[in-house]
């Protein structure tokens, strides 16, 4: 294979390399919704319990999202690209096993692993994709990243129900092993290896274990709160837990000589701003892809396919608006895109708590729409944002942290609209709620949403810069470089 890397010149190297990045990212993201359609299938088959059901989608849940800071900065410790790989054959392998499972304990178990792997190649992407693409370029890459995230998100659904209906679900599993092999082909072929060179090799061990305990005692907290009850002794203890775990980490990490986190990126109005808009759009994201996957099924009575095709002007809206925006905030600033994304975002959101249970598609398609332009908007200048706000060699831990922000705000936005939705319609669930019912916690969620993301917008017009970041030369970039001191005088 090396004798044809000649074939790649400095120039188009980085379009090469946002291929693979991509290509994996796909695979990563889809596994976060191909599963749910696919699970009254592995229940007849497997013979799972409930419990066993939720940590088939929990289990990948967790452990993605407690160890992407980790992954992150193990990338920027031993190599992005080869912590990258790793995360691929780990991901590949943990595919294979949950298609091969015999029973719900086997499936769980790969889930999870798949989810370490993730985790491993998720903060890579992003790190990889910084490296290789100057600063005022990429709001660009960044802007076919999200898009490509969000176009796998909404393709889960359709995917996922095409497969476990004409094939089998144990086929949405094994689809992974040629895109990881696809995948580790081209990052071979077009990915050059880059770490953070300011810091020795040393692993932050104690920092590692109280961030993880602290994460997974919250993300576990989320997940079963409105399951065991938000007032039950079990959800106090991990609330607890997290957040003494959180305080643990706080002492660790300032006293430490290599740090995990490095705590002065918040100090940076720019990055602080964007993790706070990733929270707060994934909140709304998950809560809102949730509610109405369930409505188009349970009240309109489509099929688990024919629902998920219906989220297609969502996608199409993304995947054309989120390269024209990256675009836009290379040469404008990320500010106003997303101020402008979030608005539409509520508003689409807004479009929403009017939903009847005699209400068709037709109503719903303006609020898709506006949704899928909303998210564009503000993915891809959240993303180059937060990215351009640090030094290149820290873009391993700096896109962990966003990305762990990103799936924390997720978890959070399922859990806050299912407590509110929860609260709205009694003692019933989502299974036993009358339509009438349904629909009434379901526009009453939606209002918390709409709410979170009016602040998010407020939020961003204050903290994050109208301009763009730098022009050629960032100024973290350049006081990480030789000269350093010299560069940045001329970047500011």
């Amino acid at each position: 294979m090396t004798r044809y890397r000649h074939l790649i010149t400095d120039e188009n190297r980085k379009w090469w390399t946002l291929g693979a990045m991509c290509f994996a990212l796909f695979m990563i993201m889809l596994d976060n919704t191909v599963v749910n359609v696919a699970l009254p299938s592995i229940q007849r088959d497997l013979g799972a319990t409930i419990s066993g059901l939720e940590w088939t989608i929990n289990g990948y849940t967790l452990s993605f999202a407690v160890l992407l800071a980790t992954g992150g900065r193990l990338g920027d410790i031993f190599g992005r690209r080869r912590m990258f790989l790793t995360g691929v054959v780990i991901f590949a392998l943990s595919s294979a096993t949950a298609g091969l499972a015999q029973g719900p304990t086997d499936l769980v178990l790969s889930r999870v692993v798949q989810g370490v792997g993730a985790a491993l190649m998720m903060p890579g992407t992003l790190s990889i994709i910084t490296d290789a693409f100057p600063a005022h370029e990429r709001g660009k890459a960044m802007g076919t990243w999200a898009g490509v995230s969000a176009l796998a998100l909404a393709v889960g659904p359709v995917l996922g129900g095409f497969l476990t209906e004409h094939v089998s679900w144990r086929a949405i599993f094994y689809l992974n092993i040629p895109v990881a092999i696809g995948a580790v082909t081209a990052t071979v072929f077009a990915v050059r290896e880059s770490r953070d060179t300011s810091v020795g090799r040393q692993v932050d061990y104690l920092g590692v274990a109280t961030l993880t305990g602290a994460l997974t005692a919250l993300v576990l907290a989320l997940v079963e709160g409105n399951s065991w009850g938000w007032g039950s002794p079990a959800i106090a203890a991990l609330l607890v837990g997290a957040v003494l775990g959180a305080a643990a980490f706080v002492a660790v990490e300032l006293r430490v000589a290599a740090p995990m986190v490095e705590f002065r990126f918040f100090n940076d109005r720019n990055f602080l701003g964007a993790v706070v808009v990733a929270l707060i759009i994934t909140f709304a994201m998950m809560g809102v892809f949730f509610f109405l996957a369930l409505y188009m099924q349970d009240i309109l009575r489509y099929s688990p396919l024919e629902a998920g095709v219906r989220f297609l002007p969502s996608t199409l809206m993304i995947v054309g608006v989120a390269p024209v925006a990256g675009r836009l905030a290379d040469r404008f600033g990320p500010r106003w895109l997303i101020v402008a994304g979030l608005s539409i975002l509520t508003a689409s959101l807004w479009t929403f708590t009017h939903i009847a249970v005699d209400s068709t598609y037709l109503d719903l398609l303006p609020g898709f729409m506006l949704l899928g332009i909303g998210i564009a908007l503000t993915m891809s200048p959240m993303t180059s944002a937060a990215m351009n706000a640090v030094s290149v060699q820290k873009a391993g831990i700096a896109s962990g942290v966003l990305s762990m922000f990103r799936m924390v705000g997720g978890s959070l936005g399922v859990a806050v609209t299912g407590a509110i939705f929860q609260a709205s319609v009694g003692g019933a669930t989502f299974e036993t709620a009358a339509p009438q019912q349904f629909v009434e916690g379901l526009s009453n969620a939606m209002w918390v949403s709409a709410s979170v993301t009016v602040l998010g917008a407020l939020i961003a017009a204050a903290a994050i810069n109208a301009r763009p970041k730098s022009v050629g030369v960032g100024v973290a970039e350049a006081e990480a470089s030789p000269g350093g001191e010299e560069l940045a005088g001329v970047a500011t």
